[in-house]
């Protein structure tokens, strides 16, 4: 099928969902100059999304993407038929839970006329579980962002078994043309891509505590301070591709291919979250926060991300 609305002419977007990454979206959609309907059926959730937007707003200012006045343009429904009247586009961010959201589905799905796209933020669970008897599965995709989808530029998109490829083809290019940087994702797994890359690093930034290798504060340096400076400029393929100098990719797998694969042969082992080493974790964490609040470890995160993004857009424009 191919008679969705048409992607240029999105006005209206339905936020359902509001807790962080629901929250964030709106903000970015605000900030992209789309009018949006936003529903959440928890208490006091029309406080929390209007004081996000209040506290993330300077930071998408900061990037130059708003314009006066657009984050009043949003309407806080009181239900969810209400959020999803004349809306283009929807964006749902309901909790991990698979019946959760395959009532939800089916609720939205009865609602909306099925040339509108419904995209999930989910970010493990699989849409084939969830659109299993919709009616008008075909029109719905994940659109897996990375937290917190108000500046950080990735998307994942991919399909379910039942999901028009074009519904796909149609995510992709409406999250690029509104800034984001979509990814499509071939087959269905579960996390997905980027989740997956970064549980694999995790199980070896857990490893190094269980095995006593390093620190919690020295294991975060040498993501934070070596690979990960690297990593924001360009992928692991890219980077591994200038490892070889001139002979490129061919040059570096003919030099360092063999030695990787020796390294792999070390890292068979699985770690166990026993009490243990849950505490060993915590402790260390907890030492390297020192007095920060969750808080203000998050709003020194987007501080960071903000001056990243900046610098990472100027780089771009002057290679143009």
């Amino acid at each position: 099928m191919s008679h969705y609305f048409p992607v240029g002419s999105v006005k209206v977007i339905a936020v359902v969902g509001t807790g962080t990454i629901g929250s964030s979206w709106a903000t970015y959609f605000l900030s992209k100059g789309f009018k949006v309907k936003a529903w959440d059926p928890s208490r006091d959730w029309k406080k929390r999304i209007t004081d996000f937007i209040n506290n993330a707003w300077p930071q998408v200012q900061a990037l130059g993407a708003v314009k006066p006045n657009q984050q009043n343009n949003i309407s806080l429904c009181s239900n969810l038929s209400e959020a999803l009247s004349g809306v283009d586009f929807v964006q749902e961010n309901s909790p991990e839970q698979l019946e959760l959201k395959q009532a939800l589905f089916g609720d939205m799905d009865r609602l909306l006329p099925e040339n509108i796209i419904i995209s999930s933020s989910t970010s493990g669970l699989i849409m084939s579980d969830m659109q299993e008897g919709l009616s008008s599965a075909h029109r719905f995709v994940v659109g897996h962002p990375f937290n917190p989808p108000h500046l950080i530029p990735l998307v994942e998109v991919v399909g379910g078994k039942n999901t028009d490829p074009f519904a796909v083809d149609w995510a992709i290019d409406f999250y690029n043309q509104i800034g984001k940087r979509a990814i499509k994702i071939k087959k269905e797994v579960a996390g997905h891509l980027a989740n997956r890359l970064q549980a694999a690093l995790w199980r070896e930034a857990v490893l190094a505590v269980k095995n006593d290798l390093a620190s919690v504060e020295d294991i975060n340096a040498a993501v934070a301070m070596g690979p990960g400076l690297r990593w924001a400029l360009m992928g692991p393929h890219m980077i591994m591709n200038l490892t070889g100098s001139d002979g490129g990719y061919q040059k570096m797998l003919e030099n360092f291919g063999s030695g990787i694969e020796d390294w792999w042969e070390t890292m068979n082992e699985n770690p166990s979250l026993t009490p243990d080493l849950k505490e060993a974790l915590i402790n260390g964490i907890n030492l390297e926060a020192g007095n920060r609040s969750i808080s203000q470890l998050e709003a020194e995160r987007d501080h960071r991300l903000v001056k990243l993004l900046a610098l990472l857009k100027d780089t771009k424009n002057s290679n143009k």
